[in-house]
């Protein structure tokens, strides 16, 4: 064989043993083992008090509001969940051995929490966010599983999931977690209260907030070093909840617990799009958590505020110099918006007092507008939607007096544009 030949055959082989490794190590990342079927647990050997808490902290996961479709049953999942990536239906996790987790073990649903995977071995989509719950301690995990399994089975199987081509394929999904995936738990820190550090401990697992107030990467990651920046969230922007918030001078622990618990703080806002659920889950949540999740987030928010301008423009200017908007305004929106309608004696924000108004960005604004707001907690009348009703040019010139009336901000650019854009997103 001549030097030539051994070379190739040299080569051949190292390519050939590389190959084997790579697959092996590939092999090695993406399998899971199944986790065996349990017969589900008899509800009577469930703990009373165990249930309890685990409600509690399934309440903090807001798990009823991405798990029950519209008008479906509780936790019965097929809800979709709209992604850059395409659309994924969420899974049953009611007790149902078939369509549900009622055979699934303590085991298996702290694996599927923790590192994305579920009894079968297939790795979940990151839309369940384990990167936060992979924080959250076994046994409250645990009461979190004794909660579902006392629930009522509901036989109920999700539509396939609609995603981008390739994107279906799941063992894809083990490189996103060596890439995003974190496992280290929360640590407590001494200098801080424990009120703070039960809030830290709530906000960074099961309540997952950085899943939406913080911005995502090309790859569906949360961006790092952006934790808290703003992100995006259905349709609505998520607002920063760090200093960069344009209101967070004007929040402290004593208003974001009135907002978190009742959905609206007198002086500031009220809950809409994504976090009116939010804001309906924490309702049902103990005070003193609800306490610790404000102390914790006011204290991110105030770390390294900066100072803003103060001061808004008076009524007449806008007025006079947007006459035609001005009486659209007060037959669309003054009935409930003027300073002195009854709305604002109930307790309802100010327009200059909003945070949305007042960003630099009128996506949420849009939005409200569009889509109305209901009140997260009652049934109590709120905001009507005006998709129907207004045009294009009306929302933005509506919106465009709002804040030239009730704040100091500069105008919005474009506005018709975007209102026409959300509009189409919202029509998909």
């Amino acid at each position: 064989m001549g030097a030539t030949n051994r070379k190739l055959l040299a080569g051949a082989t190292l390519f050939g043993l590389a190959t084997v490794v790579g697959l092996g190590i590939a092999g090695w990342i993406v399998y899971e083992p199944e986790i065996p079927r349990i017969k589900p647990p008899d509800r009577a050997s469930l703990s009373p008090a165990l249930i309890r808490r685990g409600e509690q902290l399934a309440a903090v996961g807001d798990c009823i509001v991405c798990h029950t479709a519209d008008n479906g049953p509780a936790l019965a999942g097929s809800r979709a969940l709209t992604t850059p990536f395409g659309t994924l239906y969420s899974n049953n996790i009611t007790p149902d051995p078939d369509s549900g987790i009622g055979n699934w073990s303590a085991d298996a649903f702290r694996r599927a929490m923790k590192q994305g995977v579920a009894r079968d071995g297939s790795h979940l989509y990151p839309a369940l966010p384990y990167e936060h719950f992979s924080r959250v301690t076994d046994d409250d995990l645990d009461a979190v599983y004794a909660f579902l399994m006392s629930r009522d089975p509901v036989k109920k199987t999700a539509p396939p999931n609609e995603l981008m081509p390739g994107l279906g394929f799941r063992p894809l999904l083990a490189g996103w977690k060596l890439l995003f995936l974190r496992t280290a738990a929360t640590a407590s820190n001494p200098s801080e209260s424990p009120e703070w550090n039960r809030g830290r401990y709530l906000v960074d697992g099961l309540a997952h907030c950085g899943g939406c107030h913080t911005p995502r990467n090309i790859l569906g990651g949360e961006e790092w070093g952006k934790h808290f920046a703003g992100g995006v969230a259905e349709g609505w922007n998520a607002p920063p909840l760090d200093a960069s918030n344009v209101s967070s001078e004007r929040w402290n622990t004593e208003t974001l617990y009135e907002y978190l618990k009742t959905g609206t703080a007198r002086g500031h806002s009220s809950a809409a799009g994504p976090m009116g659920p939010v804001t309906e889950g924490l309702s049902r949540l103990n005070d003193d958590d609800v306490r610790s999740i404000a102390t914790y987030i006011d204290s991110t928010m105030h770390a390294g505020t900066v100072t803003r301008p103060a001061g808004r423009r008076v009524a007449g200017d806008a007025v006079q110099s947007h006459p035609a908007t001005s009486t659209l305004f007060e037959g669309a929106c003054g009935g409930c918006h003027e300073p002195a309608a009854p709305m604002a004696s109930r307790g309802r924000p100010l327009l200059s007092d909003t945070s949305d108004v007042n960003a630099p960005d009128p996506r949420n604004v849009i939005q409200a507008v569009l889509q109305g707001i209901k009140d997260p907690t009652s049934e109590a009348p709120f905001m009507p939607p005006f998709t129907d009703n207004l045009t294009d040019e009306q929302v933005a010139d509506l919106l465009a007096y709002a804040r030239s009336r009730f704040t100091s901000q500069s105008p919005w650019p474009h506005l018709a544009n975007t209102v026409r854009d959300i509009r189409k997103e919202n029509a998909r």
